[in-house]
C-alpha cells in the first residue's frame, strides 16, 4: 500500500514537470487494478494532489520571477542575435501572424491577472478542478500575475484534492466495491 502512494506520488511530481505524461490515467489504472487491497481513494486523492503542486510550484516560482532558469531558456542579447543565422517566417505567413496574434493575446491575459487578482484566483481553482482551462497554463499565469504562495496553494490544493480522489473512487463506484474502506 506504501508502495503504491510513494508510485502515485512520483508519477504526480513527474507528470506536473512534463506536461505529457498523464496522471490521471495512471490513477485510473492503477485503482482499477488496485481493487481492494490497494490504498484509500481519498489516500490516492491527497497523494497525487501534493505531488502535482509540489511539481507545479517550479514553473510557479519561474514565472514569477523567484527562480533562476537555465541559460538557454533566456533571451539572447541584442549582440548575439545579430551574429546568429536566422531562419525567419518569410514576411506576412501564417506562422509569424500566429505567433504575433499569440504575444498580443499573451500580453492581455498578463494585464488583465494583474488587474483583476480575484479572476485569477477563480480561474486557477476551477482549473485545478475540472482542468480547463489548463491547470498548467493557469498556474504559470498565477505567476505572471503575482499571486501570493498562500493563494496558490489555497486555490490549488483542495481542486487537486477533489480531482484525484473522484478519480480514484470512480473505479469502486463502477465495480461496486467498498467506497470508504
Amino acid at each position: 500500500m506504501i508502495g503504491m502512494l510513494l508510485l502515485s506520488f512520483g508519477v504526480a511530481i513527474g507528470s506536473a514537470l512534463i506536461p505529457v505524461v498523464n496522471v490521471e490515467i495512471f490513477v485510473l489504472a492503477a485503482a482499477t487494478a488496485q481493487h481492494e487491497q490497494g490504498p484509500p481513494w481519498w489516500a490516492v486523492g491527497a497523494v497525487v494532489a501534493i505531488g502535482q503542486v509540489l511539481g507545479k510550484l517550479l514553473y510557479f516560482y519561474a514565472a514569477r520571477g523567484d527562480m533562476r532558469l537555465p541559460a538557454f531558456i533566456h533571451r539572447k542579447t541584442e549582440a548575439a542575435m545579430v551574429s546568429a543565422p536566422r531562419r525567419e517566417c518569410p514576411r506576412g505567413s501564417v506562422f509569424r501572424r500566429a505567433w504575433h496574434t499569440a504575444k498580443v493575446w499573451f500580453t492581455w491575459i498578463r494585464e488583465k491577472c494583474h488587474e483583476h487578482p480575484k479572476w485569477m484566483f477563480g480561474t486557477h481553482t476551477v482549473s485545478s478542478v475540472i482542468g480547463l482551462p489548463p491547470f498548467f497554463l493557469t498556474t504559470v499565469l498565477a505567476g505572471f500575475s503575482g499571486m501570493s504562495l498562500g493563494a496558490f496553494l489555497l486555490a490549488s490544493l483542495p481542486g487537486r484534492f477533489l480531482r484525484f480522489a473522484l478519480l480514484a473512487l470512480f473505479p469502486g463506484v463502477v465495480f461496486g466495491h467498498h467506497l470508504f474502506a
